[in-house]
């Protein structure tokens, strides 16, 4: 018999894909602005490889306990005035940077970011859960995820030049007014698929192509008896915290292990974030080419998740090689994966809980990754005060994977949505 489902038509989703792809590289550009300075403000600023760890450390906290509130925000007051609010505080606390003069100003202007930055994820995987089947949903979020990418690349590419010509001031000024720009083309542009002017009747169709989902006002506190959001949250909170480790320690590697200054750093960071960028597009694409093929959601996300647990691997040897470019393109696909790993760990959530969960799913999933993360931080700076090497946050790196595929595994053999 033809296959009697709707198929792709129009394309206004893809429109507020992008606005979601944009958000996150503002994101991602305001929180590396300071990985990308930390050899110029040790200098500047004076401080240790502990007290940094710890400034990271503040950042992580805040966007956890953010993360919890954040979820629930999305879920309570909807995308559109919630991400809003999310941008205006995270782009207000990124420029405020600028008047940071020691090491507890800028704690202070991290604790800020993280709680405003934490809305940036449930907000927008509830919104790829509202305007897109299931079958898209992998590709749409590898696609805004890769953002996170674009944001780490242009990081490098734009504050070294602004922070040698006006100052490293500028650099935090310039990346918070970026993040009021993205508002005012937010606000006016979204709104919910059913209310959009712009989605024809036949978009609407293939968007709603799902199964139904029995919407009921849900608690926080009632998905805590779920394994599953047990097991999504405990794969965050392995991995999470080796993004954060690239994001803020990165530089710092570069100029302790291959004295790579400011003036340089450029070029390895756009080499590994644009090879993360490629990972994210491709570990979405992957799942969801293996959906087209028949294979089972189960079978299509922890496949494409399992190549990438082993592409990771590699970068345990990123510190004990000599040439700079090895180094560079281990750490590169590690990140590959890590991005690849993550669209499809987030489109779980999609795939387990209905959408009027997935934003407090999400925030609770984050808040583990972040506060293991700045568990991570402290014990990183305090391992290159102590040791002066990276060797055991590498092997951490390479193995946290594999270990948190074989978790949620256990816990979830099987992909089914929750009745909640």
């Amino acid at each position: 018999m033809p296959d009697a489902s709707p198929q792709p038509t129009g394309s206004y989703r893809w429109t507020i894909c992008a606005l979601l792809f944009f958000a996150t590289t503002v994101n991602y550009v305001d929180r590396a602005v300071l990985g990308v300075l930390e050899p110029e403000l040790r200098t500047a600023i004076g401080w240790t490889g502990t007290q940094y760890g710890s400034i990271n450390a503040a950042f992580n906290v805040a966007y956890a306990i953010g993360s919890l509130g954040a979820g629930w925000m999305m879920d309570t007051l909807g995308v559109r005035l919630g991400f809003a609010i999310s941008l205006i505080v995270w782009s207000l606390s990124a420029a405020s940077h600028a008047f940071a003069r020691n090491v507890t100003q800028f704690a202070l202007a991290r604790i800020a970011l993280g709680i405003g930055e934490s809305g940036n994820f449930p907000a927008s995987i509830k919104t790829v859960a509202d305007w897109f089947p299931k079958k898209e949903r992998a590709f749409a979020t590898g696609i805004f995820n890769a953002g996170s990418n674009m944001g780490a690349i242009l990081a490098p590419a734009i504050v070294p030049a602004l922070a040698l010509y006006w100052g490293w001031q500028s650099a935090f000024v310039a990346t918070g007014i970026a993040g009021i720009i993205w508002v005012f083309f937010w606000w006016p542009i979204y709104r919910h698929p059913e209310n959009h002017p712009r989605v024809s009747p036949a978009e609407l169709a293939y968007i709603r192509s799902d199964p139904q989902e029995k919407i009921e006002k849900l608690r926080w506190r009632d998905l805590f008896p779920f394994r599953q959001t047990w097991a999504f949250s405990i794969a965050k909170l392995l991995t999470d915290p080796v993004w954060w480790f690239y994001l803020f320690w990165f530089s710092p590697f570069m100029k302790d292990n291959f004295n790579v200054d400011i003036k340089s750093i450029g070029l390895p960071m756009v080499t590994v974030y644009a090879m993360a960028t490629v990972g994210s597009i491709f570990g979405g694409w992957l799942s969801s080419k293996l959906l087209e093929r028949g294979w089972s959601t189960n079978a299509a996300r922890k496949t494409t998740m399992l190549i990438c647990a082993i592409s990771v691997t590699p970068v345990a040897l990123a510190p004990r090689v000599d040439h700079l470019w090895i180094a560079v393109a281990l750490v590169g696909l590690a990140a590959a994966a890590h991005q690849a790993f993550s669209a499809n760990l987030y489109t779980l959530a999609s795939d387990i809980f209905p959408r009027k969960a997935i934003g407090s799913v999400v925030g609770i999933g984050t808040f583990a990754g972040a506060m293991c993360s700045a568990v991570l931080q402290i014990i990183i700076g305090t391992l290159k005060d102590s040791t002066g090497g990276y060797n055991a946050i590498f092997i951490f790196a390479g193995s946290a994977y594999l270990l948190a595929l074989l978790i949620f595994h256990l816990m979830v053999p099987r992909l089914e949505p929750v009745d909640v």
